[in-house]
C-alpha cells in the first residue's frame, strides 16, 4: 500500500504524481486509503479520529505531531485522520479549486502553471487545497496561491531573510507567508518568479 496524503479528500500521492493511484477515482480513493490505514495500524479511522478529538488539542499541527510522534503514523495517514476529525473528508480537491476560481476563470491558468512548476521540484511536494487558497508544502508550506480578486492571483512565498523588491512584496510580520507576488496573467510567471518559488521550496 502506497502512502497517500489526503487533503480535504483530494489526493497527492507522496512520492508519485500520476503514480500507481492516479487512475483511482477520487470517490474511491478515500475508501482505498482508509482501508490502508486499517491494514497499517490495525485500527479503523474512527479510532484515530476519536483519539484526536479526546486529546483536547485544537491546532492542526499539534494534532499531527501527536499522531506522528506518539503513535507512529506517517504524515499522509496523520493528515487523513486530522482532516476527518475536522469533518473535511467530504470535500473534494477539485470541488475546492472550482469554488475558488468560480467567476475567475481567466485566473485558473495562473494557478495551474504554478502547481505544475511546484510538482516539478520533487516528489516530496504536497498540493493542499483549502477553502480560499492552495498551499504548496514540503516539510512546511513554502508557497500559497490565492485568487485575491477577480483579476489577480497572489503568490505567497516563505522567503525568510530575503529582502523585498517592487515585485517581491514583503508581508506583515505574522502573516502566513513572508512575501507575495501579484500575478494577473501566466506571462508574468517569468524567471524571477520561478527563481523565488524554487528558493522557497529549497528553504522548506
Amino acid at each position: 500500500m502506497q502512502d497517500v496524503v489526503i487533503v480535504a479528500a483530494g489526493r497527492t500521492a507522496v512520492g508519485s504524481f500520476n503514480g500507481t493511484l492516479s487512475s483511482v477515482a477520487a470517490s474511491d480513493l478515500g475508501a482505498t486509503v482508509i482501508k490502508g490505514l486499517l491494514e497499517k495500524t490495525g485500527k479503523p479511522l474512527d479510532h484515530w479520529t476519536d483519539l484526536v478529538r479526546r486529546s483536547g488539542l485544537e491546532k492542526f499541527g499539534e494534532q499531527m505531531n501527536l499522531l506522528k510522534t506518539e503513535h507512529g503514523l506517517t504524515h499522509g495517514y496523520a493528515n487523513l485522520v486530522c482532516q476527518a476529525a475536522k469533518g473535511n473528508l467530504d470535500a473534494n480537491q477539485d470541488d475546492l479549486l472550482e469554488a475558488q476560481y468560480k467567476g475567475k476563470d481567466s485566473l485558473r491558468p495562473i494557478y495551474d502553471a504554478l502547481a505544475e512548476q511546484a510538482r516539478a521540484f520533487g516528489k516530496d511536494v504536497e498540493i493542499a487545497p483549502k477553502k480560499t487558497s492552495v498551499a504548496f508544502r514540503r516539510s512546511k508550506n513554502f508557497a500559497v496561491v490565492t485568487p485575491a480578486t477577480k483579476s489577480r492571483v497572489d503568490l505567497g512565498l516563505n522567503l525568510k531573510g530575503v529582502p523585498g523588491t517592487d515585485r517581491l512584496l514583503e508581508e506583515k510580520p505574522g502573516s502566513m507567508c513572508t512575501h507575495k507576488v501579484r500575478l494577473t496573467s501566466v506571462d508574468e510567471i517569468d524567471g524571477d518568479v520561478l527563481a523565488w518559488l524554487a528558493d522557497a521550496y529549497g528553504k522548506a
